[in-house]
């Protein structure tokens, strides 16, 4: 493969950075630590084309490439992680799988109303209280059909985006006798009555990214609004997170990019011992390390992005991808702080709040553990 960037991905990156470095870099620490939704970003996002990644350009999207949706998400993560966050929440959940499998009529009614930047956004519910990875034995949230309508009743856990979204693409039980043709996935308006949504989590980080519990009772949707076929969530869910491990760790890698750049900042202002501390051999050591794994996380979820384009099983390279670059960001932002020493653990520098954020990021699309165990599989079936 060519990882050289197309004159067209060049000025889509150069786009994007000059937009998250004007509207959404100088506002990060605000967001984080007011908790507040950066709604700017969003209506200013829009027409750049920042909500319409998933999206075909015929139903109002920008339709870009696996690796320029990449690159925007690293931007993104740069800026703001709780921001980022929301919008890879948007595009690949919650926009995605409508565009992938939703009927024509869902699509255009739905697709150009979130990608313009004018309303809300997109989310998709998977999580319940009882399961997390189990996605499928462990959904009970459930749907059955009465006249032309589809009654859901249950419960979703960490739904980002739910108190900012259009509607909920949510994960149901549409066949009582269980399997992997139990599942589907139902569009619901965040408006329809019996749906409420909870009180935003109080979180460790992320904190302008809000997640939410939502309930569902006795909420009634149009049949029409089954996204693709009856029996087929459980692909279409697998589907969809084999692609958002790949928004995940992009955002990761930008995380990183962005510990990174304020340690060198620190490092060359900071004097001990009659120096800048980035004359010692244990700082620069540091540095190196942070620079050489970036390189390397980046080359992974490019690659893992170039692959999905070519329409080849991804899977694989998704899951490597989102663990190197999930527990590569940790590492980066622990090493950040370190190089700060006592005012890293500051809210004062912003090191802080990139370590605080980059700690979901192992946990979100799938945990550390589970890609461990797609790998494995992949391993062991190919030996």
């Amino acid at each position: 493969m060519n990882f050289d960037l197309t004159e067209e991905q060049r000025v889509w990156k150069k786009t994007v950075h000059d937009f998250v470095a004007k509207e959404i870099k100088p506002k990060a620490r605000e967001v984080d630590e007011n908790s507040e939704f950066n709604w700017d970003a969003v209506r200013k996002g829009g027409p750049v084309g920042l909500l319409g990644m998933s999206i075909p350009e015929e139903y109002g999207g920008s339709g870009v490439d696996s690796i320029s949706m990449a690159i925007a998400m690293e931007e993104l993560g740069w800026g703001c992680g709780s921001t980022a966050l929301a919008f890879a929440a948007h595009n690949g959940l919650g926009t995605a799988p409508l565009a992938n499998f939703g009927s024509e009529e869902l699509k255009k009614k739905w697709l150009p109303l979130v990608a313009d930047g004018k309303h809300k956004l997109g989310a998709l519910a998977l999580t319940e209280p009882g399961a997390g990875s189990d996605i499928q034995g462990g959904v009970i949230t459930k749907a059955g059909r009465q006249g032309n309508e589809w009654i859901v009743n249950g419960a979703k856990m960490w739904c980002t985006n739910a108190s900012i979204a259009e509607y909920i693409i949510t994960l149901v039980r549409t066949d009582p006798r269980g399997g992997s043709k139990s599942l589907s996935m139902i569009l619901v308006p965040t408006d329809t009555p019996g749906l409420t949504i909870g009180p935003a989590e109080k979180k460790m980080g992320l904190r302008g990214s809000p997640t939410h519990a939502v309930t569902y009772d006795n909420v009634r949707v149009p049949l029409e609004n089954l996204v693709g076929p009856e029996g087929r969530g459980l692909q279409q869910a697998l589907a969809t997170l084999d692609a958002g491990r790949i928004a995940i760790g992009a955002i990761s890698v930008g995380l990183a990019q962005s510990a990174l750049e304020a340690a060198v900042d620190y490092a060359r202002q900071r004097k001990a011992f009659g120096q800048p501390i980035a004359e010692f051999q244990a700082i620069q050591w540091k540095l190196a390390n942070m620079a050489t794994e970036i390189e390397i996380a980046r080359t992974m979820i490019h690659k893992a992005a170039w692959i999905k384009d070519q329409r080849r099983p991804f899977n694989k390279e998704a899951a490597i991808a989102k663990l190197y670059a999930t527990e590569m960001a940790e590492r980066a932002c622990y090493d950040a702080i370190q190089i700060h020493g006592g005012y890293g653990y500051s809210r004062e520098y912003n090191v802080e709040r990139m370590y605080r954020d980059a700690r979901l990021m192992t946990i979100g699309e799938g945990t550390s553990e589970i890609q461990r165990l797609v790998i494995a599989r992949h391993v062991l079936a190919s030996e």
